[in-house]
């Protein structure tokens, strides 16, 4: 298990895929050029669009996506891992997934992952999102394998969620992706500290590619992109919410050690909850 350069690309995504997929090529191009070969895009690379209509409007199925399309072809050309963040796809049966996809250096499909988790929330500034009336949720975890590394898979609120991340762990992910697109509000609060404590509690790298700034739709994203390394240090961060690309070494070697140190994924025990006359809670998202 070799040591390799991941990137994470923080955007600034508009309304439109195809403006989108230049800013894509042009930070992907700069990223490959820092010798990354692993790339990470933020949560909805191919556009952000508030109003439904135009968004229905606006987005195709996996085999027509401009962004796909670009990803795939930029792939193959510069022989990396690309990894889009998400973009919303259009399903077979008309519905849209939130979906991540991860190309190889050849070009192919090797894994896709729908965003389970829904950001259906009601802010103290006044926004509202309902992220469940537009997209389908996902309903699996997805672990692979990419340069001698063993990639879990998330998106955005999926973060808020421990347990995908300790079940993808246990199925022997020691990268953690969480491209995201967090409120400015929700960023300033928590961004870091789930971070690096979802690298922290696994023992494994996190990669956190990001949506910053004020978008053409009217929202405001954090950007601060992150990589984090097993031990919880923050080893690359873009600091500003303005489009970056930040690069970091990538040693599996150092998820070993973190987990030698503290074997929490091994020490872990099955417990039973007494709520007392309550009934007990079921625990969702458990792994059984």
């Amino acid at each position: 298990m070799g040591a390799f350069k991941a990137a994470a690309i923080q955007m600034r995504s508009g309304e439109s895929p195809q403006r989108n997929a230049v800013d894509l090529e042009r930070l992907v191009r700069e990223a490959a050029g820092q010798g990354a070969t692993y790339i990470q895009t933020p949560e909805m690379t191919g556009a952000l669009i508030r109003d439904k209509d135009a968004r229905a409007a606006s987005f195709t199925s996996e085999d027509k996506d401009i962004v796909v399309s670009t990803a795939r072809r930029l792939a193959s050309e510069l022989g990396i891992f690309l990894h889009i963040g998400s973009t919303a796809i259009l399903r077979a049966d008309g519905k849209l997934a939130n979906r991540a996809l991860l190309f190889g250096p050849d070009g192919a499909t090797l894994a896709t992952y729908d965003k389970i988790h829904m950001f259906d929330v009601d802010l103290d500034n006044g926004e509202s999102w309902r992220e469940s009336a537009a997209y389908e949720p996902g309903t699996e975890a997805v672990v692979t394998e990419i340069d001698g590394a063993r990639l879990g898979f998330a998106v955005c609120y999926d973060l808020r969620f421990p347990q995908l991340f300790r079940a993808e762990a246990l199925g022997g992910a020691d990268l953690l992706s969480v491209p995201a697109a967090f409120t400015r509000q929700t960023g300033e609060a928590h961004w870091h500290v789930l971070l690096r404590a979802r690298a922290i509690e696994n023992g494994a790298y996190v990669v956190a590619a990001a949506q910053g700034g004020l978008h053409e739709d009217g929202r405001e994203t954090y950007g601060h992109s992150l990589i984090v390394d097993p031990w919880g240090r923050i080893i690359a961060e873009a600091a500003h919410d303005e489009p970056a690309v930040i690069v970091a070494e990538i040693d599996p070697a150092q998820s070993l050690a973190a987990r030698r140190k503290i074997p929490n994924l091994k020490n872990a025990r099955d417990f039973a909850v007494n709520a007392g006359s309550a009934e007990a809670p079921r625990l969702r998202g458990a792994a059984s």
